[in-house]
This record gives C-alpha cells, structure tokens and sequence, in this order.
C-alpha cells in the first residue's frame, strides 16, 4: 500500500501539472495577466502562488517547515510576470522541486512527521494537502482561460453533449458492448 500511494500521488500530481499546462497553452501570452476584477488573480499570480507553496513546502520536505522564512507568500498574488517564460520557468520550478522531493520519498518515510507553519503532519496528510490544494489553483487556471478565451476554449475533459459517445468509446475499448 505504501508504494501504491506514492506512486498513485505522483500519477495525480503529474495529470494535474499536465491539466494547468494546457489550459496556459490555449490563452494568448498578452492575456496570462489578464484579471476579470482587482480581486481576481490572473493566470500568472496564480502560478506564481502555485510556484511559491510548491517551494516552500517541498523544499527540504522531511527536515524543515512546509512554510520558509524565505517565503513571501503576499508577492506571489503580485501580477508582475511580465513574459510567458517567466510564467513558465516559475511553473517548472515548483513542479521540478515537488517531484524531486516525491522521488526521495521511501515507505518508510510515510511514518514521520513534518511540520506546515509548526503544525505536524504525517508525511501522507501533507502530501494529501498539497493534492487538495494545487488541484483548486489549477481549476482556476482552467477557469481563466476559459474565460478569456470564451467559444475558442478547447475543452480538456468530455466537451459538453460528448458523454453519451465518450462512455460509448470507453465500453468498445473495454470490449463491451454498449
């Protein structure tokens, strides 16, 4: 069970960095800044966020507080990212760091305790945190960019009126009949 859930939490953390990818692929680069209101944050801020908690609770994960003193968590909602490499270079570094610290990971290590703002956690109560967290941010991703780009959006699940032929697909694949 141990291995299973590392490898089953890698596999969710994977599918939802892939899902925030596409959905910053389909918005032109002018609009990855784009806010519908003040209080929204733009497709950038939220990476940035993402970026900013994936390195801090990541880094050092087992011997040091999910929450660094390095970390300026209140400049990460700063829409100052000025270029679609910046956004992306700040996405690959939260992700690179996340999976280097899963990849650390052993069985054992599933038993000790780690702390988020002095808080303990066992080691899966934070990952399972963080798998609650980032797919919340990476749903806003999606949000965005459906928003900006409206009709043009391309769906990245079943698009709407496709389920009836999906679930059909599905059951031929599996060899049944539908």
């Amino acid at each position: 069970m141990p291995a299973d859930y590392l490898a089953s939490a890698r596999q969710q953390f994977a599918a939802y960095k892939a899902l925030g990818e596409k959905a910053l692929a389909q918005v032109p680069d002018e609009a990855l800044g784009w806010q519908p209101n003040p209080a929204c944050n733009s497709m950038a801020s939220i990476v940035k966020h993402l970026a900013g908690n994936m390195l801090s609770r990541w880094t050092d994960f087992l011997t040091s507080d999910g929450e660094k003193s390095w970390r300026q968590r209140e400049a990460e909602f700063d829409n100052d990212l000025a270029t679609r490499a910046e956004v992306l270079a700040r996405w690959e570094a939260g992700w690179q760091c996340l999976f280097a610290a899963l990849e650390s990971l052993t069985e054992a290590d599933l038993s000790c305790t780690v702390y988020i703002r002095h808080e303990p956690h066992s080691v899966v109560e934070a990952i399972n945190r963080q798998l609650a967290h980032y797919p919340s941010h990476v749903g806003q991703l999606l949000l965005m960019g459906k928003l900006v780009q409206s009709e043009a959006w391309q769906s990245l699940s079943i698009a709407r009126g496709g389920s009836a032929a999906f679930n059909a697909d599905k059951e031929a694949q599996a060899g049944r009949q539908p």
